[in-house]
This record gives C-alpha cells, structure tokens and sequence, in this order.
C-alpha cells in the first residue's frame, strides 16, 4: 500500500513522497488527526542543527507528538476508529537497566526516523496508548512533551531526598508550565515555586505557590530541589542561579534542549553535594501512567488548554509551511495542526 509522507527535504522545503505501507499481521494503521509542533521540529524545518546533522538526516518527515484513529489492526488490541496517541519511540531492543527512551540503538520519529507527517502511520501495538474517553482533542495532541516532564518527576522521585518541601522550576515557558503543573499534582505536599523573565507568562502559573522574576529573587530563598526548563542559551544561566539558591545535596532535574556547551559552576557543585540528571523523552510507562493521572485529576487537561496557541487546519504543504511559520512567531503556547494531510 502506497502512503504519502509529507517529509522536509532541506530547511523550510517540504515535498511529498510515496512510500510502502505494511499491512502485516504485527502493524496497527493509524490516520493521524491531530499534530503538535515542537522546539526540535523547528531546529530541523529553519536549518538550526550544524549543517553535518542536516545532511545526514534530511529529507525526513517531523513531528513526534500526536494522536490520531485506528483504522486497521490485525492484532485486535484496538477498536478500529478508537482514538489513540502515538509514542514516537521506537525500541530495536530490550535491557534490564536502561529505559526504552535511553538506549542508543532506540529510533525516534522526527529524529532518526520518519515522523508523524504522513498519511498513515504503522506502529506496533505497543507503540498506542488509548486516550481518556472526552479529552480534548488539542491537549491530546502534545501528550508527547507532557510524557517528558512525567518522566523527570518519576526519576526525580527515585533519585532525591525525601526533604521535598519546596521545588523550584526555571523557566516560564511550555515545558516550565507542564513541569510545574504535574509537580503540584504528583507531590501535591510540596510548595512549587516558578522563576521566569516574564511576569505577564508568569501570571498563568496560577496553581503554583509562588512565582519570582529571576532578577528579584529574594536573597533568603532557598529551595531543596529543582528543574531546569529553560534550554538554549539561557541555560547555563539557569543552572548556575539554581546552584546558587539549592539547599546542600539537592537534587537538580535538567530538562531545557541546548546546542552549546553549559559552563555551570563546578566548584559548588562539589562544595554542596548536590545531585545533577538530565532526562530526554519518555516510555510506554510514561504515557500510561500520564493517561492515568488525566483519568484521576480532569482538571489537569483544563490547565493544559491555557497553553495552546494557534491552531491550522491542513490539507496542503502550503498549510503545514504556514503552521510551522506561524509557530517560529509565537510568544508561549503550542501549536496544533489539524491534520487533513
């Protein structure tokens, strides 16, 4: 079976192509409905990656966060039409200590694989999580990047201290707001306090216990652990003023995406003991447990609506060139293309 696959054949060029489908006995079809656009869609579609990344990866279709409808399986896990979202990760094996999302020979759809810009999808039936009955539909879409966050704080609980009385989150974006949010709801006794560069994105941190602009931080503050959400060049800007403000053997979560080397400080980082990790992507377990915390807390989705952006019905490569323009402008928010593809 023949399936058009709108891939990007050089920075802000898509084209379409024509490439088998399988319809096997292992591969559940999906017609993708509902598309997000993320930072490393856009590092690729504006030519931000050095250009030895561009030439060995390109042409290749993006996106990896997305829902859409079974409309073919042979394993019978699914209803066909049952709406699902898809996991971009797609594992060539198993081990005993290293998650799904870490190993080096894992292919990632948008990355190291064609991503979800197609007419059809063919996933393993392990690689489709059902969706909440009533979710709606444009939160669902960037279930992906809320999977991140889900899976830094279930690390995070593994590897900190059980002093948790107050968490700090760098950064007033996207991934600050999902961060800061689940934190609230997954260690709901543990004051959340938000530090940002913008007051007026701050003040969408409703449900936090605090938020300080970075240059008024009060000089008593301290904190016990932290997440770094910010990336790119603010990072090491981020790491430091957390190390500065941690309490000794605290536990510090990076999550923000940076092309450059961060200089952090080293030296107190040694003087405090403290505990740095990064994390990257997510698991099956991950969207699973996720789907479940939305089954037990509905007002989360409700919370998440708060940072959609723009959203564009597409059914041409002109649409998906004007959604991903449009998105580059954007001050917060995600955006969702409707797919029609």
């Amino acid at each position: 079976m023949l399936n058009t696959v709108y891939q990007l054949k050089a920075p802000r060029q898509f084209e379409a192509v024509f490439k088998d489908i399988p319809l096997d006995q292992e591969h559940v079809l999906v017609r993708p409905t509902h598309l997000s656009i993320c930072h490393a869609d856009q590092r690729y579609y504006q030519g931000n990656r050095p250009e030895a990344v561009l030439r060995s990866k390109l042409p290749m279709a993006l996106i990896h966060e997305g829902i859409g409808k079974v409309v073919y399986d042979p394993t019978r896990n699914y209803q066909i039409g049952e709406e699902v979202v898809m996991i971009p990760n797609h594992p060539m094996e198993k081990d005993e200590i290293i998650a799904e999302n870490y190993l080096r020979s894992t292919k990632f759809c948008g990355s190291s694989k064609d991503g979800f810009m197609q007419e059809y999808v063919a996933l393993l039936p392990d690689r489709l999580v059902r969706l909440p009955e009533g979710i709606d539909k444009i939160v669902a879409a960037f279930t992906e990047i809320v999977s991140v966050s889900y899976h830094a704080i279930s690390r995070f609980q593994r590897f900190s201290h059980e002093r948790r009385r107050t968490i700090g989150v760098w950064g007033d974006g996207n991934l600050g707001y999902i961060t800061s949010l689940l934190l609230k709801k997954m260690l709901p006794e543990t004051k959340v306090c938000i530090f940002g560069v913008n007051a007026n994105k701050l003040s969408d941190f409703s449900f936090a216990d605090e938020t300080y602009l970075i240059s008024e931080i009060p000089q008593d503050m301290q904190i016990d652990h932290a997440f770094e959400c910010v990336g790119g060049n603010g990072s090491p800007a981020a790491i430091n003023q957390i190390i500065d403000y941690i309490q000794p053997e605290g536990t510090i979560s990076i999550l923000g995406v940076t092309e450059d080397l961060a200089p952090i400080n080293t030296r107190m980082v040694l003087e405090k003991g403290l505990h740095i990790f990064g994390s990257s992507r997510s698991g099956r377990a991950d969207f699973e447990g996720l789907m479940e915390l939305y089954r037990q807390n509905p007002d989360v989705p409700e919370y998440l609506e708060n940072i959609v952006g723009t959203t564009f019905e597409v059914r041409s490569i002109k649409d998906m060139t004007q959604a991903f323009e449009t998105d580059i402008h954007k001050l917060i928010g995600k955006t969702v293309m409707i797919w029609n593809g």
